[in-house]
């Protein structure tokens, strides 16, 4: 089911419901059913044989999660996609469905924690192995590729330093050696950028961040070419990890308004990374918007808006790290990101702690670093939170 639309983003992810049932609601309702049942017995070996399109049960597909679905790859400008239980569970099941013993990853060295582990935790155990490459070795990555290389994977921007790949340069070199091209666009969401563009085969979100943007609900997405999507529906349908319902039901809802709150984020965002780069008690600010971002150029090229991530770095190291966090009172201390609240995070102790030290030296990430996710709060309020916090 090729998805396209001749709206722009925000109207798709407004209008592109579900059909009616018979009562005729003007806001799609949810369908908290596992099954769903047959007229007749030939009408049942259709269904199971594929040669009719229905729900059958909820494991497989149900009303809420396909027009979730729908509308992430419509908005992503890709041919189909299947939803997951969470965003790990879209990365994981991404990669187990399409790699095979003896395949070989070519990924970022800045990715999540939990997406680290299973390159060097789980992976290996299948014999799947996995290079490193840093944001600025782009343009020599093709040293790197190996004849058992069967993918390359990035987050952009990148977890938690918000570094910018060139997903159109990566998106060439995927195709010239054959190879899948992933990204995770979590941080982006669809709005601010779609990798397809510039060559990604398939797009993986965390729904759980900016796509629910309010910290309710767990849920995953991957989209892309419908071949690929294929393989993955069969996985996440003989594996269990498919997304519930209801939490569908509350992401799909959600999308009605990512535009305006992803606009309110990134005007925020920028505002606060501005004044954190001025303030005497910080080393450095990273922010794709800020001119002083190494890959500033980039993004304005790549993206729409900068993102609601802000990294900075406070002096005085991991004491004065705890000091400032232990000051914080308005932002939320919390390891999850994208939501309506200010969010505080210290990744060398939390999120990315599974790393080594030396590992997390490699990703710029230092004791002192804090990841800020920005919210919905008036600016002004934020700044002086943080401001209190950086005094004290």
């Amino acid at each position: 089911m090729e998805q396209k639309s001749k709206h722009h983003i925000e109207t798709v992810a407004v209008r592109n419901q579900m059909e009616r049932s018979a009562f005729l609601e003007h806001s799609s309702p949810l369908h908290l059913t596992s099954s769903f049942v047959f007229e007749d017995a030939e009408e049942m070996r259709a269904s199971f044989a594929e040669e009719k399109e229905r729900n059958i049960y909820s494991r497989f597909s149900n009303p809420n999660t396909s027009e979730f679905v729908q509308k992430v790859t419509m908005m992503e400008g890709a041919e189909d996609g299947v939803a997951f239980a969470s965003g790990m569970g879209a990365i994981f099941s991404t990669f187990s469905a399409l790699l095979a013993t003896g395949d070989h990853i070519l990924s970022v060295r800045a990715v999540f924690g939990s997406t680290h582990t299973l390159f060097t935790k789980y992976f290996p155990k299948w014999e799947i192995s996995t290079t490193y490459f840093s944001a600025n070795e782009v343009d020599e990555l093709e040293i790197l590729i190996q004849p058992n290389t069967r993918c390359i994977y990035v987050e952009s921007p990148t977890n938690p330093g918000v570094e910018i790949l060139d997903l159109e340069v990566l998106g060439k070199l995927a195709k010239k050696y054959n190879l899948l091209f992933i990204v995770d666009n979590c941080f982006a969401t669809p709005y601010l950028q779609q990798p397809i563009r510039f060559g990604a085969d398939l797009v993986i979100h965390s729904a759980t961040k900016l796509m629910d943007g309010q910290g309710r609900v767990l849920g995953g997405v991957t989209v892309g070419k419908k071949e690929l999507i294929r393989e993955l529906y069969l996985f996440a349908r003989n594996t269990g990890s498919s997304l519930s319902p209801f939490n569908a039901w509350v992401l799909s809802k959600s999308l009605e308004t990512l535009a305006v709150r992803v606009d309110r984020h990134c005007e925020n965002a920028l505002k606060i990374s501005k004044k954190l780069e001025d303030h005497p008690q910080v080393n450095w600010v990273k922010y794709p918007f800020l001119p002083s971002h190494p890959q500033h150029n980039l993004a304005l090229k790549q993206m729409k808006k900068g993102g609601n991530i802000v990294s900075f770095e406070i002096k005085g190291g991991l004491e004065a790290g705890r000091k400032f966090i232990n000051s914080i009172e308005l932002c939320s201390l919390s390891a999850n990101l994208g939501d309506s609240r200010s969010i505080i995070t210290h990744p060398s102790s939390t999120t990315h702690s599974k790393l080594s030290e030396e590992e997390q030296q490699a990703v710029g990430i230092t004791s002192g670093m804090i990841r800020l996710s920005v919210g919905l709060e008036h600016d002004e309020d934020i700044w002086n939170d943080l401001k209190n916090a950086l005094s004290n």
